[in-house]
């Protein structure tokens, strides 16, 4: 796009505040998003060790209330959503009829009758299409709340002792995929402990009119304790280490759960029908009797760094197909996930590796996660 030609990306309410900081810009799934400020090495580093502020604003909330909100949600998506207490999120995912995967989801149940579905900045229309699409003949409604947020994170072992300075919310309290309201730095807030970066963290739901100073607060209260703004780009790398799928990497209509390693979360002894149970059901069955490729973790030997889309290989043959790559700064070396035949897939098995542009360089086959906090 040449300069003189209008932008058609959508900002965050932080966008000013990203290029006051000298952000490097990106275009993510139509918004304008920092990629990084500085090194994102040092940004990734930063949330290992200490902490890490990061925009989420380009996130889909999707709000579904009514009586029957609960049975809705137990139809248009794949978990057992009724069974979900007020104030605790679950991981799921919305798939098609033919078990493909849409879009994988957290879940919030704020009251009784109203719960939160927070889908990727990529599906987001996606999955507000099917949800209103699925909800009819149920008690229920489905709100699209995209402009109705913005999302603040603050990840990594600092953060509860960054965020308890700004809050008297019971933080001690909250456990992991657990939500709850309250004022941060004056600010009302949706505090949520979930996270992308295989650290302990928050995820903060506000109005995008107190982004600005809900972010400003947080950088203040982080100073002492070595919290830097970071961009998508090590939140990436982040995400890849401790072995969590992206949507367009891991996950695709292509798959379903099962073919992905993620069946658990398919609950087939919740009550009723919910969409794609049949076609689940067999890919189920399948799995069992004909194993998928499997998702794996890949470390090189070397110092060349594979992508999305190459191959893997054995003994001359391709037996799987990298689907995220980078360089690792937590090990040292270039990581990748990748789906493999399961007869390659156990931890050591030995003659793998990466067809980096025709040459095959070894890797060691690893179980993910590939990084895993102490608690």
């Amino acid at each position: 796009m040449s300069s003189n030609e209008p932008s058609e990306k959508r900002r965050t309410a932080l966008d000013a505040l990203h290029r006051s900081l000298g952000a490097t810009m990106t275009d993510f799934a139509g918004w304008d998003m920092p990629l990084r400020y500085g090194s994102e090495r040092d940004e990734h580093i930063a949330v290992r060790t200490r902490a890490g502020l990061f925009d989420l604003s380009h996130m889909g909330e999707i709000t579904v209330t009514g009586p029957e909100a609960a049975g809705f949600l137990n139809f248009a998506l794949v978990g057992n959503i009724a069974s979900v207490g007020v104030g605790r999120a679950r991981y799921t995912m919305i798939c098609r009829a033919d078990g493909g995967i849409l879009d994988d989801l957290i879940v919030y149940r704020l009251a009784e009758t109203e719960y939160m579905v927070v889908a990727n900045a990529s599906n987001a229309q996606v999955v507000l299409d099917a949800l209103t699409e699925r909800v009819a003949g149920f008690d229920a409604e489905v709100r699209d709340d995209r402009d109705a947020y913005a999302l603040i994170a603050v990840q990594g072992p600092e953060s509860p002792g960054i965020l308890k300075s700004l809050t008297d919310a019971d933080l001690d309290g909250l456990k992991y995929y657990a939500g709850l309201p309250g004022t941060v730095a004056g600010v009302p807030a949706l505090i949520a402990r979930t996270g992308y970066t295989g650290e302990d963290g928050f995820e903060l739901f506000v109005r995008p009119e107190h982004a600005v100073e809900l972010w400003q607060a947080l950088t203040k209260a982080g100073e002492g304790a070595g919290l830097v703004p970071c961009g998508l780009s090590c939140r990436d790398t982040l995400r890849l280490e401790a072995g969590m799928p992206l949507y367009g990497h891991e996950l695709s209509t292509d798959l379903t759960p099962f073919d992905a390693g993620l069946g658990r979360v398919v609950k087939f002894e919740k009550e009723g029908d919910f969409v794609g149970r049949e076609a689940l059901t067999e890919a189920a069955s399948r799995a069992e009797t004909n194993p998928p490729r499997v998702l794996v973790g890949l470390v090189a030997e070397g110092r060349r760094v594979p992508r999305a889309g190459y191959a893997v290989v054995a003994g001359g043959e391709v037996i799987g197909e990298v689907t995220s790559g980078a360089p690792s700064p937590t090990l040292g070396q270039p990581i990748a996930m990748a789906y493999v035949d399961a007869a390659h897939a156990a931890p050591g098995t030995p003659g793998v590796g990466v067809d980096i542009r025709g040459s095959h360089e070894p890797y060691e086959v690893v179980a993910l996660p590939f990084y895993k906090r102490q608690k």
